[in-house]
């Protein structure tokens, strides 16, 4: 194929090839040509044009396929355009020569097609160049489509399309003729044909006048004859040239002279349009003879055609044309459905048509163009068309005017048009969310006046439309529900004896309890008592009344039923008496029912076959709903009835017949029904039965009342959905799905309708807001009966299933015609649903007859005219041979499908076998053998060549791609060949047969996921393979159907999944951005499918390309999305999509895809994104609510931020998104924090204003989002003060985080204040209005996290400035204090709970924060000292805000601690497990109420744990004292909360002492946390663990509650293990330590009890007897310690968990294995470092809770442990510190050394022994090379200075130590000698002798000498000078210990060396900075030396003069040196004379 990729084509290559590899090569060469040509040079092509030229149009002989010819004519127009055009002329000659050519034969037609299309895009491309040459083409062209068969007339009409766009205006002269033909072709047989014409006539309707001037009423006529037997794809282009005339003809603003040209007005417009509507084809003026004899009625096709143009014209006239004639429209479009055209809606069947069609128009315009606030007020309008239809019923109604009185006929006229309204009502309000209150509010329009008020309409299914409406009402206004609850339940009662206010308000209550489910916030719980009631009471009352009986009885059980929608937290309360009722409703044995029959007539039995099906209906409804409630009691008290229930069924048809026809509806519903139960309850329970229900099930399907066809309803379920691909698009989801359904109805059915069966009301639907479609009861029956067949089927018995197939295959030969067509339907549905059931369960079919009946049951169907009956019987074929898994049976099916293929010529046969192929495979994967799958494939390929039947073709292609698909591996043989025929299929079949098309390009599919990975490789056949592939997706890229392209997309993104490098991403990007507004759903879900891949790997670059391509192309790209991504990119144009999407799926995927985008681009175009944001926030906010608190900062943001004046709102001439869903904009508000938490991890810059603005300096491209924060603060203000309360919490939210992120962002203009500061205005406004009273519990309960977030931030200092906020914690705190009576009653009682946790939750955290803020206090000072000039200042802030803060508390604090306590108090109970149910308060906690406590539960979990730690800080800052000023000491058992406050202190329970009060709260908040932390969920936040470690930690800090825990061993120990397991469960270092520093309290409150028993001891036994002092600590006498129960033991598993896993080589087991004995030092992370520090302070501590044998027993653990630490960790740092841990084990050390325990008499001998042994471990480390040696040192030291004498004064010992110190002093680099001296210093000055000596007398000589040396070497540098000044003083001291008469050596030693050090004054000046520091070192010792021991001094000074004269110089330059600073300085005379005191010693 590389050899087709040049300018000319490759001949010789091309003569090589054989015929279909010709062709492949061609289009290869084409398609290289058409990417060349645009970027060939002029130069180059006039080259090679000649040549060029006659290569192309050779092809147009060689008969090309349908894409060949597409690129021929395009390659020679771009030429042409570029080129010259000398031979253009004989190019368009031999083109309309070969049109004139009078060869017919069919070999010859491609070619005469290809001149046609040559033609059209060559005069497209070149136009009015061509002069008037185009006359006689066309002329040529309209001869030629005389006699041309379709595929002629398609390609003419499109070839004319292109010739009317390239020379517009100037092919006047031809118009009228291209008109009349087109005419002809817009109702051809052929519907290409159509849809061409309909293209053609769109584009001449650009320049030709008269199309929407004179000629309007007939283009209009012909356009409705143009539906009549229309497909979609016709109905589509005709509707928008339909459509798109008219609002041409409207809006044209021409007047020419010479035409007679008419101005039309709007109403002619809808006339014209309405009366297609109406009337259908037939015409205005010729009235038919049946149309005045009122028998015809419009056509279907025709009417949905007309909805679809009338959303077509307004979408073309625009959004802002609506709104504006809105109120025109509206009524035109509800007059369709009114009373003045009776004939429209006729039949109830016609009326649910035209009724679908205005809801769809409505909802197309006004759902789908208009912006919320003009949505509101087309709300407010159709309020008013309500209002006005209220006002006619209401005149009809009054019994008043009796002479005038309107026929009742008029009222029910009027009902449609009611239902229509109604129904838009709902969707928009449903649509409009919370945004819909002030619709609500507004007085003036009465919306929810007007709906109630047609509550009572006389109509049926306005009642319930109406009840629907208030349902949306309810759904998008959750705070609604109750309020109409309680009005709907007043009415019913007030209106008893009304039979319409009975059944409209019943239907109100029951869709309102439907839609409870969909409101999170609920209805009070008390509500399902009271609908129960008036439900018993409406029941009760039927009897009284016969008028309203009926009415009153359906009214109870609907009430009923829609009761137990509420869930079982409801029902389980009102459970019995609903038993009750069920029980009485059916007669208790048959002997009952007989006596029944005979009684009664047709009314008696209408209302009580209306009963019982209302109850059967109540019981499903209960057994859907309250799963949880059907324990086996229930379902034993459930079962009594059913068998009664049964034997009414089987006598249905002969009450029918008694009592004549009236009573068939209703015991079809009561049939219905009682399926629907049968087939949700288990088959075990009514076994009995089985054998009635099954004959009555049987004689439904094969007797079917009704010769309607149900195949729509039945069968779609029944096909596997990739199957109905086959059948059309009627059946694929489209946009025109709601009326498109209409269409694959019979004719005898409309669609559903909500009054076929007003139980649907409250049932959850599929979809969001469409209304509930229940079909008529006669298809009902059927389809519930399809659904039981397949339950009971599965459970019959064996011999019992054969019975029932041989009588339905004899119903089905005993029929004949449609009626058994239809009794086939219903019996293979009724088969296929068993046969699912059977293979689900895994259940066998039966003997050998019961297969074969089967069989033939299926093989029937699969040759059944109908193709959807067909398609279901493939599926049904293979569910049989899976149910049946036998192989041989298989290939038996497999056989009969091969040979019926094989001699079969019909296409019925070969349809239905060839799919049924396909169908096996998809079941039994594989079914084994090769052979079989080359038969298969062999049969599909022939069939699929089958030109004749493009139907056959089609089908087979599906089945074989379901085979590639399935075959997997296998098919890997078959590869080739398969792709060869796909592509040459795609090459050569017409374009018309799009189904086949289709089926291609699923096999195409198939083909790349079976090549899959392998295509990424190099070799000739996978390239070969692979540039097969990228033809194939070409040319599907440009084919018309919009189907095809959407295959093509998702085949590329297949093939940029497994080999992205070869597929050329920008133009599958232009490809996507031009289809992404794609008027067909399918092609935009596969657009952003294909988009939401590309991103998650190249988001920059796919959105580059984007733009690039918008760029690039000019002309042919759409102007919708063109302006969108030009101006605001990829993303943009995706948010805009968001906003206008209707389709669940897409909307979520389109969401997915900015997600990805965000994730990986925010950070590097932040700007872009913010504006985009903030666009689609700004676009719906109130200005004037945002300038009003923005003015105040307006100065402050300019200076601040210059990036936000370029996002600023000046600019409103273009705004990208006009007037976005509240979905959007909380999807933008969910972007923002995304992005906050993108910018987290890109780095700390963007949380950072000076560092920021330091490298926005650097690079001004950089940008940061904290120069942003401006923006992101005004977003969440804007989001967080709408109407729309999901905005509102994703507002707060942002808030939050804001605040959270931004809190501590210096400002660095004012230093000491912080960056946020200044929006505090903001912060307060936006959180304000969340505390109003009418706000929804949810956001206030979130403005309370914001606000306690705000307050603990510490961004506000000043107390006043804070108490803004505060203020609205206080008025919460007063709502709380009112406790649950105060509750409102809109919403459930857990609510409640929500808001009143959330607000104690929210003190906590002020509280916790103000606690801390005092404790850190003092660090804040000298903080701020570091920070501040003005230190005392900011100082005074610091305290101020802490303590302030504390006092603002302080005044609540004790109403919060009751508060708190009892909070904590429920959760406690509330976490108990489910066996202590029972033992809970009946009447619920302080903030919750027995019944709503799962609801509750949720809320105490997102609370507990700040409470738990606030409540723990404030009962330690009162040291667990509690005085309560108001009640003298009150010591409560229940703290005093809101439930007790109230009470007489007479009623209250004993008092208690306070110890008993502490120990309950004590226990509280020690079980809780103890609960919590031995297993935290899995999901457990962090911050409730850390919350509840700090809670302990603040508990154990006083002394009250650590006796407690001192006091109880069992409890620490217990304490300890929870803390051990969380240790081991949380990888965290934060809760690692805290958990660390609990154990340390723990540990700390052990010692604390040993101490106070051992000191009591003492004291009790007097110092006397102290030999016989019982031992106390652990380990008593024998030094046993019990695991489980000893606490030692407990605190050492747990340390040494921490430092294994820190330090492995720790443990022993694992320093034998080779992985760790490496002996590398490993570096501790700083976290690792601190865990390793904390637990050796733990471990040091542990011997002071041990008796002396227990200490025995722990000391050589303790010891390992400790001496491991310092081993592992010792490591040079660079400063000569000591690693962290280094420090804290010298730290251990030393505790264990000096502890009472080595002293103690009984433990002493061991200690000793074992300390000694520590000592020499680590002088064996000291060998080890890469030990630390200073560390070393400093453990010696540690040892020789701590521990007793006897352990370190051994001979050997002290020998080594002597040697390791004396290798140390020779070291060579300085710091380790200098630290050397600092230890021997301590070891020098030891107050044992003992110990010092031996050390002195080995190690002083050598200092001595040492520093002797260094009178020649003088220091270099400051660490030098260190060393030898050290040195100094250590001979200093040594002299001042030394006796007597060692002393005068030492000084005579001494002093040469101090005197050498002196400089004389010109050296002075000279000297390096360390000599001059050492001359001045040297002189201040020798000053002090000197008068010490002058006698030695003066015997020196005497006998040495050089000495003397130097140390002479060296004072009085001193004294110079001072004089000349006494000179500057003579302020301070002190100083002078004292060093004259000093200096007189000579």
């Amino acid at each position: 194929m590389e050899l087709a990729h040049s300018l000319l084509l490759n001949e010789e290559a091309y003569n090589q090839l054989g015929e279909f590899q010709k062709a492949e090569f061609i289009f290869e060469w084409l398609q290289f040509l058409e990417k060349l040509l645009p970027v060939t040079s002029r130069a180059d092509i006039r080259e090679n044009q000649k040549k060029l030229v006659e290569q192309l149009t050779s092809l147009l002989n060689n008969s090309p396929g349908p894409p060949t010819r597409r690129l021929v004519a395009k390659n020679l127009a771009v030429l042409y355009s570029t080129g010259d055009t000398f031979s253009v002329y004989q190019t368009i000659d031999k083109c309309n020569e070969l049109i004139r050519s009078k060869d017919d034969s069919p070999s010859y037609l491609p070619t005469k097609l290809a001149a046609v299309v040559c033609l059209g895009y060559l005069y497209k491309k070149l136009g009015r160049i061509l002069g008037n040459s185009f006359t006689d083409t066309v002329g040529n062209v309209l001869k030629a489509m005389k006699n041309a068969e379709s595929q002629g007339r398609y390609e003419i009409m499109l070839s004319l399309q292109n010739i009317l766009n390239g020379l517009g205006a100037a092919a006047i002269p031809c118009h009228r003729d291209i008109y009349k033909a087109a005419r002809s072709c817009l109702t051809d047989r052929s519907m290409a044909v159509r849809c061409a014409a309909a293209k053609c006539l769109l584009e001449l309707q650009n320049e030709a006048v008269f199309m929407w001037g004179t000629d309007l009423d007939s283009v209009v006529t012909l356009c409705f004859k143009s539906f009549e037997g229309s497909n979609y794809d016709v109905r589509l282009a005709v509707s928008k040239l339909l459509g798109t005339v008219l609002a041409r003809a409207l809006t044209s603003k021409q007047t020419p002279g010479k035409h007679n040209f008419r101005r039309i007005s709007l109403e002619e417009v809808m006339e014209l349009l309405g009366t297609g509507f109406l009337r259908g084809s037939c015409g205005f003026l010729r009235a038919s003879g049946d149309m005045l004899k009122g028998t015809s009625s419009v056509s279907r096709d025709v009417r949905v055609g007309v909805t679809q143009a009338y959303v077509v014209f307004v979408s073309t006239l625009g959004a802002q044309w609506l709104e504006r004639n809105f109120s025109a429209f509206l009524s035109h479009i509800l007059d369709l459905v009114s009373q003045s055209h009776p004939k429209a809606i006729q039949s109830q069947m016609d009326a649910i048509g035209c009724r679908r069609c205005v809801s769809f128009i409505l909802r197309a315009t006004v759902g789908g163009l208009l912006g919320e606030k003009a949505q509101i007020a087309a709300a407010k309008e159709i309020c008013q068309a309500i209002w006005k239809l209220k006002k006619v019923v209401d005149a009809a109604m009054s019994d008043s005017n009796l002479e005038t009185r309107i026929s009742t006929a008029d009222v029910t006229a009027s009902q449609h048009v009611l239902v229509c309204a109604l129904q838009e009502l709902g969707s928009l309000i449903h649509g409009l969310g919370t945004t819909a209150a002030p619709l609500l509010q507004d007085s003036s329009t009465g919306a929810l006046e007007a709906v109630i008020s047609v509550i009572v309409h006389p109509s049926t299914s306005v009642r319930l439309t109406a009840a629907w409406c208030l349902r949306c009402i309810a759904v998008a206004l959750p705070s609604y529900v109750s309020l109409l609850l309680d009005r709907c339940i007043e009415r019913l009662s007030t209106l008893k004896s009304s039979p319409e206010a009975v059944t409209g308000y019943s239907f109100a209550a029951a869709a309102l309890l439907g839609a409870v489910k969909h409101c999170p916030l609920g209805i009070p719980h008390g509500k399902g008592k009271v609908i129960m009631t008036v439900a018993e009471d409406l029941l009760c009352s039927a009897s009284q009344n016969s008028r309203i009986s009926l009415q009153r009885t359906q009214a109870g059980w609907l009430l009923i039923a829609a009761l137990m929608t509420l869930g079982p937290a409801v029902v389980q309360h009102q459970l019995p008496r609903m038993l009750l009722l069920w029980k009485c409703i059916f007669p208790s044995s048959p002997k009952d029912l007989e006596t029944e029959k005979t009684r009664g007539d047709s009314f008696t039995w209408q209302v009580t076959l209306e009963g019982r099906a209302g109850a059967l209906c109540a019981i499903k409804s209960f057994v859907s709903h309250c799963a949880g409630l059907l324990t086996d009691e229930v379902v034993q008290r459930l079962l009594p009835p059913l068998p009664s229930a049964v034997d009414l069924l089987t006598q249905l048809s002969s009450i029918c017949k008694s009592y004549g026809n009236s009573l068939k509806t209703t015991s079809m519903v009561y049939r219905h029904k009682l399926y629907e139960l049968l087939a949700v309850l288990p088959p075990k329970t009514y076994e009995g039965s089985f054998s009635a229900v099954l004959k009555e099930l049987v004689s439904d399907l094969t007797v079917p009342d009704s010769q309607i066809d149900a195949s729509t309803f039945l069968l779609p379920p029944l096909c596997h959905e990739n199957d109905l691909l086959l059948l059309g698009p009627l059946l694929q989801e489209t946009d025109h799905r709601f009326i498109e359904e209409q269409l694959l109805l019979s004719t005898g059915i409309a669609g559903g309708s909500l009054e076929y069966d007003p139980y649907s009301i409250y049932e959850k639907i599929a979809k969001d807001d469409s209304v509930p479609k229940p079909l008529p009861p006669a298809l009902s029956v059927i389809s519930a009966a399809t659904r039981l067949f397949g339950v009971m089927f599965s459970h019959v018995a064996e011999s019992h299933r054969l019975q029932v197939l041989e009588q339905l295959l004899n119903s089905i030969k005993q029929t004949k015609g449609s009626r058994q067509q239809t009794v086939q339907l219903n019996v293979v549905s009724a088969f296929s649903t068993s046969l699912k059931h059977l293979a689900n369960c895994k259940g066998s079919l039966g003997p050998e007859e019961v297969r074969r009946s089967a069989l033939m049951l299926v093989m029937g169907a699969l040759e059944s005219n109908n193709t959807l009956l067909r398609c279901a019987a493939a599926e049904c074929l293979a569910r049989l041979a899976q149910v049946v898994s036998d192989g041989a049976f298989t290939a038996g099916l497999a056989q009969v499908s091969f040979d019926k293929l094989k001699s079969a010529r019909d296409v019925v046969s070969r349809t239905g076998h060839s799919l049924a192929l396909g169908c096996l495979y998809r079941y039994l994967g594989g079914i084994g053998s090769t052979q079989h799958l080359n038969a298969c494939v062999g049969i599909l390929y022939t069939l699929s060549q089958d030109s004749t039947s493009p139907d056959v073709q089609a089908w087979a292609l599906h089945s074989l791609s379901m085979i590639v698909d399935l075959a997997g591996p296998l098919y890997h043989v078959h590869v080739e060949p398969t792709l060869s025929l796909v592509l040459m299929l795609l090459l050569t079949v017409p374009p018309a047969y799009a189904e086949v098309h289709q089926s291609l390009g699923r096999c195409l599919n198939a083909l790349i996921t079976t090549l899959g990975p392998e295509l990424q490789g190099s070799s000739t056949t996978v390239s070969a393979l692979r540039t097969s592939c990228l033809l194939g997706c070409a040319v599907m890229q440009d084919n018309p159907d919009c189907l095809v392209q959407a295959q093509a997309i998702s085949c590329l993104q297949q093939l940029h999944m497994f080999a992205p490098r070869h597929v050329n991403l920008s133009s599958l990007v232009s490809c996507l951005c031009v289809n992404l507004c794609s008027s067909y759903l399918l092609l935009r879900r596969a657009v952003v499918a294909c988009l939401r891949q590309l991103v998650q790997r190249e988001a920059a670059e796919v959105s580059e390309y984007a733009v690039a391509f918008v760029k690039e192309s000019r002309e042919d790209f759409t102007p919708g999305t063109d302006v969108n991504i030009r101006e605001i990119g990829l993303e943009g144009a995706l948010l805009g999509l968001l906003d206008k999407e209707l389709d669940q799926r897409l909307c979520q995927d389109i969401k997915e895809t900015l997600t990805h985008m965000l994730t990986s681009m925010a950070v590097e175009k932040l700007s872009f994104w913010l504006k985009l944001c903030k666009d689609v926030l700004a676009a719906s906010a109130d200005f004037n609510t945002v300038a009003s608190i923005d003015t105040t900062q307006e100065e402050e943001t300019a200076k601040v931020d210059d990036a936000s004046v370029l996002t600023s709102d000046s600019d409103d001439r273009f705004h990208p998104f006009s007037n976005p869903r509240w979905s959007t904009r909380v999807f933008a508000a969910e972007c923002i924090c995304k992005i906050i938490s993108q910018c987290e991890n890109a780095g700390s810059a963007h949380f950072d204003i000076t560092l920021a603005q330091e490298r926005k300096q650097r690079d001004s491209r950089d940008d940061f989002l904290v120069l942003h924060l401006a923006d992101l603060i005004r977003m969440a203000f804007m989001a967080a003060t709408d109407h729309s309360d999901q905005l509102r919490l994703s507002g707060l939210q942002t808030l939050l985080i804001v605040v959270r992120k931004f809190a501590a962002v210096p400002e660095p203009e004012f230093p000491g204040h912080v960056i946020l500061e200044q929006y505090q205005a903001n912060v307060g406004a936006a959180l304000r209005p969340a505390f109003a009273p009418e706000t929804p519990p949810d956001v206030t309960a979130k403005a309370c996290q914001v606000c306690s977030a705000w307050i603990a931030s510490g961004v506000v200092s000043d107390l006043n400035d804070l108490r803004r906020v505060h203020q609205l914690l206080v008025s919460s705190l007063v709502k709380v204090q009112a406790g649950k009576e105060a509750q409102s009653q809109q919403y459930n009682e857990s609510t409640s709970t929500m808001e009143i946790l959330a607000v104690l939750k929210a003190w906590a955290e002020v509280y916790i924060v103000a606690v801390e803020k005092q404790k850190n206090q003092n660090d804040g000072y000298s903080r701020c000292l570091k920070i501040a000039n003005s230190a005392e200042e900011s100082y005074r802030d610091v305290t101020s805000s802490a303590s302030g803060l504390l006092d603002l508390v302080q005044a609540d604090l004790g109403t919060l601690s009751k508060l708190w306590l009892a909070a904590l108090q429920d959760f406690a109970l509330l976490t108990l497990p489910s066996e202590y149910a029972l033992q809970l308060p009946a009447e619920g906690g302080t903030f919750y109420t027995a019944e709503t406590i799962e609801n509750a539960r949720r809320h105490y979990y997102n609370s507990w744990a700040l409470i738990l730690y606030a409540t723990a800080l404030w009962l330690t800052s009162t040291g667990f004292i509690i005085v309560d000023p108001d009640e003298g000491v009150t010591n409560l058992s229940r703290p005093v909360t809101p439930t007790t406050m109230c009470q007489d202190s007479s009623t209250r329970p004993l008092v208690k002492s306070p110890e008993d009060v502490n120990t309950d709260r004590f226990h509280l908040i020690l079980g809780i946390s103890v609960e919590f932390l031995c297993s935290p969920r899995s999901d457990a936040a962090m911050e409730n663990i850390i919350a509840c470690l700090r809670a302990l930690q603040a508990l154990f800090d006083v002394p009250w509650p650590r006796s407690k825990i001192g006091g109880d061993q069992e409890l620490g120990v217990e304490l300890l293990n929870v803390l051990h397991r969380l240790i081991l469960t949380r990888e965290s270092p934060d809760i690692q330590l805290a958990a660390l520093e609990v154990v340390r309290l723990i540990l700390f409150a052990a010692q604390e009890h040993v101490k106070e028993k051992r000191r009591s001891a003492e004291v009790d036994d007097g110092a006397a007897e102290k030999e016989t002092l019982p031992e106390f600590g652990e380990g008593k006498d024998t030094g046993g310690l019990v695991p489980g129960k000893s606490l030692v033991f407990a605190t050492l598993e747990l340390c040494v968990c921490i430092l294994v896993r820190q330090l492995p080589q720790l443990n022993p087991r694992l320093t034998c294995s080779p992985a760790v004995q490496s002996g590398k030092h490993l570096l501790l992370s700083e976290d690792g470092s601190r865990l390793v520090a904390a637990a050796l302070v733990i471990l040091s501590d542990v011997p002071a809770i041990c008796s002396p044998e227990g200490s025995v027993s722990v000391l050589p653990t303790i010891l390992y442990l400790i001496i491991g630490v310092l081993k592992e960790t010792a490591v040079k740092l660079q400063d000569g510190q000591l690693p962290l841990t280094v420090a804290v084990s010298l730290q251990a050390l030393k505790g264990l050394l000096s502890s009472p325990m080595a002293r103690a008499e009984k433990s002493r001998t061991a200690w000793t022994d074992l300390l000694r042994s520590a000592l020499v471990t680590v002088l064996d480390y000291g060998l080890l090379q890469e030990l630390d040696e200073l560390s070393l040192l400093t453990a010696i030291t540690v040892f020789v200075m701590s521990a007793s004498p006897e352990v370190t004064t051994i001979e050997c010992l002290q020998k080594r130590c002597i040697e390791k110190f004396k290798v140390t002093l020779d070291s060579k680099d300085p710091l380790v000698q200098y630290k050397c001296y600092q230890l021997l210093h301590s070891i020098f000055q030891h107050p044992n002798k003992t110990v010092s000596y031996p050390y002195i007398h080995s190690l002083a000589p050598s200092i001595v000498g040492k520093l002797q040396e260094t009178e020649k070497v003088k220091p270099e540098n400051a660490a030098e000078l260190q060393v030898i000044q050290e040195g100094i003083k250590v001979v200093i001291a040594l002299t001042a210990t030394a006796e007597e008469e060692h002393r005068a050596h030492l000084v005579a030693c001494l002093l040469p060396i101090l005197i050498s050090f002196l400089l004389d004054e010109n050296a002075l000046v000279s000297a390096t900075n360390s000599a001059k520091n050492l001359h001045e070192f040297a002189l201040q010792n020798l000053m002090q030396i000197g008068p010490q021991y002058s006698s030695v001094f003066k015997k020196l000074m005497a006998s040495s003069p050089t000495m003397k004269a130097r140390l002479e110089s060296a004072v009085k330059g001193n004294q110079e040196n001072i004089k000349v600073k006494t000179a500057k300085h003579a302020k301070s005379p002190g100083k002078s004379s004292s060093i004259q005191l000093k200096t007189n010693f000579l």
